[in-house]
């Protein structure tokens, strides 16, 4: 395995703090607590070791929630994609939230009951995830546990492409590094298959943009990658098209109640060029859509002397809450909803990866303490995501210098709570 990218590095040392380092495995890329969630590096699932969610009903096989009603209830009035797919979950017909990169234990000391549970597996080959438990995988499976006994949803971010550095794509047509690559996806889904309920994947942030960045003319159906050899895609090509079908391929073949979900990645063009490309790998034929609202506090990037995970991007980096000038909130909501409409078959939105500073009139901060306006918006104008087709919204730092629940003085505690009690937002 090659060098991780910061992001991996930073999933993978959260896993290590959020897990003890002969227990379990990473969860997001943001740092953590020191109290393992699972109680035994031998494979014992420890706090997560009961099933006790109810079984959901529906098959997501050959497209899950696609086609914009998500089925119809006794033959009457179609129902919503996004409603579809929260009853898939097994969760009520409301915009649901989720946390990343936090140990379930630091949860429950504030008394926060996420609807969705997000870790990240990282790696390929020697010390990837599949290692991180024994037996091999297991990590999926007691995430999924503790997830569920404590009444959320777990979901995984795949984030192997990365094990080679950040943006080489250099392994993707190499047959060795790729069988190793797809057994790892074929165990995921395994582990998922075997556990019988549903979980969410995120497959593969910035692969795509990275990707579309290297291939002739950005065109994803002409840059080699290795896929046929997968006895569940051998009629796919061997493209990286070829290489994003796979992924809904074989999910739908090994575990059907496996829901998937593609993150764009906006460097590439307008958001219905984005649309078109990822057409190309099978996103319209997924479960659901992946917008990353951003993966870092924009505090941290406005320091004067910001650590290395934020020396990027270009000012203004605070969003208005007023929607008068930009960035703003509904530049983002415009985004997406005309990413949406282009990609086609009316796939809900989760939100992913939304950073969790605390609102400030002063830019910066300081190490876990930067501000950022996303919770306080995004749980108090809910109701403007649940109108345009969000089914959920899922929290986490991105790295460990950014805000987190353990030092953003009970933000989210606080406003998740009163967002609950006001009986969250209607999916639409």
């Amino acid at each position: 395995m090659g060098i991780l990218s910061r992001r991996s590095v930073s999933a993978l040392l959260a896993s290590l703090l959020l897990f003890g380092c002969g227990g379990g495995g990473g969860s997001g890329s943001g740092g953590g607590a020191g109290i393992p969630l699972f109680g035994s590096p031998t494979g014992q699932a420890g706090t997560g070791g009961q099933n006790n969610g109810g079984q959901v009903a529906g098959n997501t096989s050959g497209g899950g929630t696609q086609g914009g009603t998500g089925g119809t209830s006794g033959g009457t009035a179609p129902v919503p994609a996004t409603v579809a797919l929260a009853s898939k979950l097994g969760k009520p017909s409301r915009v649901l939230v989720g946390l990343g990169a936090t140990s379930i234990d630091d949860m429950k000391s504030q008394d926060i009951h996420p609807d969705i549970v997000e870790r990240y597996l990282v790696g390929v080959g020697s010390g990837a995830w599949p290692t991180w438990n024994s037996p091999d995988g297991a990590y999926v499976t007691f995430t999924a546990q503790a997830a569920d006994a404590y009444g959320a949803v777990p979901m995984f971010t795949l984030y192997q492409m990365t094990a080679n550095g950040e943006g080489n794509l250099s392994g993707i047509s190499d047959a060795t590094f790729m069988n190793k690559y797809w057994g790892q996806v074929r165990l995921m889904y395994q582990r998922i298959a075997e556990w019988g309920k549903p979980a969410l994947v995120n497959v593969e942030p910035d692969f795509w943009g990275f990707a579309a960045s290297q291939a002739p003319g950005r065109d994803l159906t002409k840059m080699a990658a290795s896929v046929k050899g997968q006895p569940e895609c051998s009629t796919l090509p061997d493209t990286v098209a070829g290489l994003g079908q796979c992924f809904v391929q074989m999910g739908r073949k090994v575990a059907p109640k496996a829901l998937i979900g593609f993150p764009p990645a906006f460097w590439n063009g307008t958001p219905a060029e984005i649309a078109a490309m990822m057409r190309t790998v099978g996103a319209n034929q997924a479960d659901f859509i992946v917008a990353q609202t951003s993966d870092r506090d924009a505090g941290c990037r406005e320091a004067a002397s910001p650590p290395p995970e934020c020396q990027n991007g270009s000012a203004p980096f605070y969003w208005d809450a007023s929607n008068k000038t930009s960035p703003s909130f509904h530049d983002s909501q415009k985004q997406y909803s005309d990413y949406r409409a282009a990609l086609g078959n009316d796939l809900p939105i989760l939100w992913w990866q939304t950073p969790m500073g605390v609102p400030s009139d002063t830019p910066g901060g300081t190490d876990q303490h930067y501000r950022d306006n996303h919770v306080d918006y995004m749980l108090t104008n809910t109701q403007e995501y649940g109108d345009m087709h969000t089914v959920g919204i899922v929290f986490s730092a991105g790295a460990g210098s950014q805000t987190s629940i353990g030092t953003d003085g009970g933000q989210f505690a606080r406003l998740s709570a009163q967002y609950l009690a006001r009986g969250g937002a209607v999916l639409k």
